[in-house]
């Protein structure tokens, strides 16, 4: 069935038009940051059963149909949305999108989509001269963090291990990361068919970096269990504190232990584009391999990750695998198909919404957001701290801060899900050495000064009301 071309420049039009005024009044702070009603209810009000089973949307009610869709959709302009370490996507993002819904690239296999496959490859390049690697490196553009790191850590396990490919893992391998490490490293080394109790973890410090000083123990510690270190994963930065790992004196240990050094940078490795915070990542070279998310500091739109190694034929013996229609037994037949390195087969050109970020705003405007954004989390630190009742956790290293209003847990629960139910703003939670904290990642470039002044006045507000139900339920 072809394409009824005008309708479909009709739709695109009023997709346009509609998302436009969708992400200005988002940037205005006007509607809601968060609309999360309960699941029957979106059914029901965008008519999803009867549109999968009858459709009959057409180019004159699809303009409607987007409206109350937007309307049930988190603002990620919005100033108030501070949850998350998703990207306020920039307009290259947003285009790239746009053009791939209709053109459709697979480019994994190079004839598939070579101008994709271009964009890739010269954002890979570039990923990995920022890291300080040399010309020998290499990686590919993943679908996410998640799927980054288990690459990541499949060549990791090739390196140590070269033969479980094909005859799988004795149970003598182990992982090395901090308790705190994001929760698809567990997931990958249970993937990996190590199992979650090949997870070795290294000594922290308070705030749940590690302690270098204890790296040493941790091998012992392995080798009493009868393993033997695969790879060791530091964060710059943490998922929940916004802390980074010393990347410099934990590359030193790998490198005269001989271990696999994985820097999981999804969130911090964008500072490498800021000349003021570039600092947070030394040592970053010494890693063998590094995860960075597009889709969180470059302002890309979901899902864009970066599996990256220092020496590019790793990636190639993570998968040793071969398949006549698709997988050439000589490479130079094939031309830079991507399928020798990568878990997916099919792929969307991941790197043309990079790319046009790139082309946009320039690295230098890049790392200016990046700067921004930290900027300004600071001086939400020094705001919330001065204030009465608050407590924040430590100084923050980058765009992401934890905080809590007293110290009863139960409260900040309370308070997080109050805030979701008003929709004004939408913050996360999570737990540092035990203690419940409240916790907000600052992304949108709208926020300022006056969305954290109006945050904290919400939450003493809700705290008071909440003060006086336990009053009136005493009497």
């Amino acid at each position: 069935m072809l394409w009824d071309v005008a309708q479909y420049e009709r739709a695109a039009g009023r997709a346009v038009a509609a998302v436009a005024r969708y992400v200005a009044r988002s940037q205005a702070g006007q509607g809601p940051a968060v609309s999360a009603p309960p699941l029957d209810d979106v059914l029901e009000e965008l008519d999803l059963r009867r549109l999968v089973r009858d459709g009959g949307l057409d180019a004159d009610g699809f303009g409607a149909w987007l409206e109350t869709f937007l309307e049930r959709s988190t603002r990620l302009h919005h100033p108030g949305e501070l949850a998350h370490q998703v990207a306020s996507p920039d307009m290259g993002a947003a285009l790239a999108d746009l053009v791939h819904g209709a053109i459709n690239q697979p480019m994994s296999i190079y004839e598939m989509g070579s101008a994709a496959n271009a964009a890739e490859a010269v954002v890979v390049e570039w990923m990995c001269e920022r890291i300080g690697w040399g010309p020998g490196a290499g990686g590919v553009l993943t679908h996410g963090g998640s799927l980054a790191n288990l690459t990541a850590l499949l060549a990791a396990r090739a390196a140590a291990a070269p033969s479980a490919w094909s005859d799988g893992v004795d149970g003598d391998l182990a992982v090395l990361a901090p308790p705190s490490a994001h929760y698809s490293v567990k997931r990958s080394v249970a993937m990996l068919g190590l199992g979650e109790r090949a997870v070795v973890p290294l000594e922290v410090d308070d705030y749940e970096r590690i302690v270098p000083a204890g790296l040493e123990a941790a091998v012992e510690r392995a080798a009493a269990d009868g393993r033997r270190p695969v790879a060791l994963v530091a964060a710059a930065c943490a998922t929940s504190t916004g802390l980074h790992d010393d990347l410099d004196a934990i590359g030193s240990f790998c490198r005269e232990r001989g271990i696999w050094f994985h820097v999981d940078a999804a969130h911090g490795a964008s500072a490498l584009l800021s000349e003021e915070h570039r600092h947070l990542l030394r040592g970053i070279d010494r890693a063998d391999s590094v995860v960075w998310d597009a889709h969180k500091m470059l302002r890309t739109s979901s899902l864009c990750a970066a599996v990256l190694v220092r020496e590019a034929p790793r990636l190639e013996a993570a998968f040793q695998q071969r398949a006549s229609y698709l997988i050439y037994e000589d490479p130079q037949a094939a031309g830079p198909d991507l399928l020798g390195r990568q878990v997916e087969c099919t792929k969307a050109p991941l790197g043309l919404k990079v790319l046009l970020n790139l082309a946009l705003r320039g690295e230098r405007g890049l790392g200016e957001y990046v700067a921004e954004q930290y900027a300004k989390t600071l001086r939400f630190w020094e705001t919330i701290s001065a204030r009465d009742g608050f407590e924040c956790l430590c100084r923050p290293e980058s765009n992401i801060l934890c905080f809590r209003y007293g110290e009863d847990a139960a409260l900040q629960v309370e308070l997080r899900e109050r805030l979701l139910e008003e929709g004004r703003f939408h913050l996360s939670s999570t737990e540092v050495s035990g203690e419940r904290w409240l916790r907000v990642s600052v992304m949108a470039p709208a926020t300022n000064q006056a969305t954290i002044e109006e945050l904290l006045d919400s939450i003493e507000r809700l705290a008071g009301e909440r003060g006086l139900r336990q009053e009136a339920g005493k009497a």
